[in-house]
């Protein structure tokens, strides 16, 4: 593993936190929409990560070599539990039977999400702004 990817492993798990975070804003804000029909209401979404890791081997060499790793967002998925179904005959977005469709967001779970994909955010600053001071206090020994 190279001195600097450091940097780009950090790097790579706060890009794919902030995606965290975005998808669960988009739930949040559309945590109390209403839909005519249980097709077209909100549906949560969710980001899915997967563990990149390289490993370089030698030609011949049993052995791996330094392995470069990373996070990667392979996709946002939709969560498939239906929503609820609301009998509202005045509102604009009923049906013909008069019922609304709300979103599947559980907001205890987006909260939830939040704070840990905040946290793991935080994280990976703080391991990127060690390694920042761990190089330039070594640079200082030269």
């Amino acid at each position: 593993m190279g001195f600097f990817n450091i940097f780009n492993i950090s790097g790579s798990g706060m890009s794919a936190e902030s995606v965290r975070l975005d998808t669960v804003a988009s739930n949040l804000a559309n945590a109390d929409s209403v839909s005519s029909s249980a097709a077209s209401a909100y549906k949560a979404r969710y980001p899915v990560f997967q563990a990149v890791q390289a490993a370089l081997s030698g030609p011949g060499s049993p052995t791996l070599q330094a392995a470069d790793a990373s996070v990667a967002v392979r996709g946002i998925v939709e969560n498939t539990a239906p929503g609820t179904a609301r009998y509202e005959p005045g509102n604009p977005m009923a049906n013909a039977q008069g019922y609304v469709f709300s979103s599947n967001v559980n907001i205890v779970t987006q909260m939830a999400d939040m704070i840990s994909a905040s946290r793991s955010y935080q994280n990976d600053a703080q391991v990127l702004n060690t390694s920042k001071t761990l190089m330039i206090d070594t640079l200082k020994l030269a």
